[in-house]
């Protein structure tokens, strides 16, 4: 039978099923894929809150979001153009965001009595059989027989042959995008070298969904989408958490100084620690202590021993470190604080994005405890934007707050490997010796950005003490002393303050110098900002596009900026949180957009702000 092939710009597809249908592994396969023929690529996993939801409810609905393009793109997709749903239950969740004419592509089997049950649809309607869905180009596949079909000679159960109907799925469509399938073969084959019946169950159905697109009479086009125009180099798909893990890793290079992970498990910061307990060539130590408290602590030890100490978490997490990252802010010492922040608060959204975490990273610890706030932008944003949180913490002798989100962590893009040479030094001064004229060593003489000696105990003749009571000025003794007090509290926020000269100044990401509106944005609102403020300037509207990535201090310029525009938009995945800040700091008269359902802000939703100030 002939085919016809149709080039497309742009395609976004969900995958959605049960948590136990694989649709989180299936997504990452279609991802690497698409990245090896060179297409750009955003995602967007969704993961259940439950660890084993009911299978077959609304509540345990799994989906990944892939969004792939032969032009440069910067979010997952407003809407999408085609939707696999496993089950009742995955189309009840998702139909709302297909697309008019959309292809949704439908696992009969999981359309029983039973699944409509458990999805909590009226008795006697079937979806499926609704008028609703004449708006779409409906693929219906009994997905779950044909696997069973296809590994009739295995001599395996019937659950553990379901297991494989993923794959079915990713042949089809590797199929239906003109894919070669190697890619996922050799991850098979690597995955399960050991358990041939399960490799080769696996091969069979994917082989088998990628020959029923390819024989079937039902399809007769396929879709291509062609290699992006971007920027000549070598890149490789990315997620957030991995690219965090390799700037740390570059940083603990780049500054000779060793890694000390001391963390405890936490959605969906988990993964920086699996990811750098596979580098130890690199001198990294990894240690999952018995709660969140003795993780920070023991990474405070490491830090007070030369050692590059960080710690991981989520916002619950943070909240229980408080009290020891007023510890290391009194005593001086570098520290990275990770908060890979989702919904709250409590135990909250624990697998949902949100940016609800910046007021406590702040004003969340007791007194007055300044500590600079970093913050990434997109996966592979986290790689530079965690090195210059290192930087800044070695050489400013302060615990540093990098500020991720799960939407950042868990997507996927594209990232050109940096160049070593190309990142900036990162200057590591230990004090080895007494200096001239210095009877005693002093580990409060502060240079002219007062910082103060980092010294390693043991060295002969620089023997200190330190802790956490309020420390004298020069000497660290401990001291009661009013004026003291009020001294050392100014004396650190002046130190904080002081990096703001050490940080590059503010630049706008897009958009004309003054204008009408800008758009302040900071974390992962960015690719949504930058597309939505690029539409709206080729329709000619006044509005720029400025995205922070150091919020405390603010660039020195940022002040200046915010005056060239009638009106500052900020839009954030929180009740109001950077706005808060912005408008105490430069007195402007901020207008926010807030979106606080555990989900990413549309490119519709930022255009319809911006243009009610246009």
């Amino acid at each position: 039978m002939e085919r016809k092939q149709e080039i497309v710009q742009d395609v976004v597809i969900k995958f959605a099923g049960d948590s136990g249908d694989g649709m989180q592994l299936t997504g990452t396969q279609f991802t690497n894929n698409t990245a090896l023929l060179g297409a750009d690529l955003s995602t967007f996993p969704d993961f259940p809150a439950e660890i084993r939801a009911p299978q077959g409810t609304i509540p345990g609905v799994s989906g990944f979001q892939l969004r792939f393009s032969s032009e440069s793109i910067h979010t997952p997709g407003d809407a999408w153009d085609v939707l696999v749903a496993m089950n009742a239950a995955a189309l009840k969740t998702n139909i709302k965001h297909l697309k008019k004419g959309g292809k949704l592509i439908v696992n009969t089997d999981g359309f029983d009595a039973k699944n409509l049950r458990l999805a909590n649809y009226v008795d006697g309607v079937n979806p499926l059989e609704e008028p609703a869905l004449e708006a779409f180009e409906v693929i219906r596949m009994d997905i779950t027989k044909m696997t069973r079909e296809a590994l009739k000679d295995f001599q395996m159960g019937t659950k553990e042959k379901d297991r494989a109907k993923n794959m079915f799925v990713l042949g089809f469509l590797y199929w239906m995008y003109g894919r070669d399938i190697a890619s996922t073969e050799k991850f098979l084959e690597e995955k399960f070298s050991r358990k041939p019946e399960i490799l080769d169950s696996n091969l069979k159905v994917l082989r088998a969904g990628y020959n029923y697109g390819d024989t079937t009479e039902t399809f007769t086009t396929q879709y291509k989408v062609d290699k992006a125009r971007i920027k000549a180099g070598m890149y490789r798909s990315i997620m957030g958490n991995q690219a965090l893990a390799y700037g740390l890793i570059a940083a603990s290079v780049k500054s000779g100084l060793p890694i000390f992970l001391g963390t405890y498990p936490i959605t969906p910061a988990s993964d920086i620690l699996h990811e750098l307990s596979k580098h130890k060539n690199f001198g990294v130590r990894t240690f999952q202590a018995e709660d969140e408290i003795a993780g920070i602590t023991a990474a405070i030890g490491a830090s007070y021993g030369g050692h590059l100490g960080v710690t991981t978490t989520s916002g619950p997490g943070m909240a229980l470190k408080s009290e020891a990252m007023g510890l290391a802010m009194i005593l001086e010492i570098p520290l990275l604080i990770v908060d890979v922040q989702r919904g709250g608060p409590s135990t909250g959204l624990p697998t949902k994005t949100e940016q609800s975490d910046l007021l406590q990273a702040y004003y969340g610890r007791n007194g007055e405890s300044p500590i600079p706030v970093v913050s990434s932008s997109t996966p592979s944003d986290c790689f530079e934007a965690v090195y210059e949180a290192v930087r800044i913490s070695v050489e400013h002798m302060t615990p540093v707050i990098f500020l991720s989100d799960g939407y950042i962590a868990n997507g996927a893009e594209p990232w050109q490997f940096p160049n070593t040479d190309s990142l900036r030094p990162i200057h590591v001064s230990f004090k080895t010796e007494l200096g001239h004229n210095e009877p005693k060593f002093q580990p409060y003489l502060r240079n002219e950005n007062l910082v103060r000696p980092w010294a390693v105990p043991g060295t002969p003749g620089l023997e200190h003490r330190i802790g956490g009571l309020e420390k004298e000025n020069i000497t660290g003794n401990v001291s009661y002393d009013p004026e003291n007090h009020q001294l050392m509290v100014k004396i650190r926020q002046e130190k904080v303050d002081k990096i703001a000269f050490n940080i590059p100044e503010q630049e706008l990401d897009n958009g004309p110098v003054s204008g009408k509106v800008l758009v302040l944005g900071w974390g992962s609102t960015y690719g949504v900002i930058k597309t939505a403020v690029a539409e709206l300037l080729e329709e000619g509207l006044s509005v720029a596009h400025a995205h922070l990535r150091y919020l405390r201090p603010f660039p020195r310029n940022l002040g200046d900026i915010l005056k060239n525009y009638e009106t500052v938009l900020v839009p954030e995945i929180n009740n109001g949180q950077l706005i808060r800040i912005i408008r105490d700091q430069y007195l402007v008269d901020a207008k926010a957009f807030n979106k606080i359902m555990g989900v990413p802000i549309t490119k519709a939703e930022i255009i319809e702000s911006i243009r009610a100030f246009c």
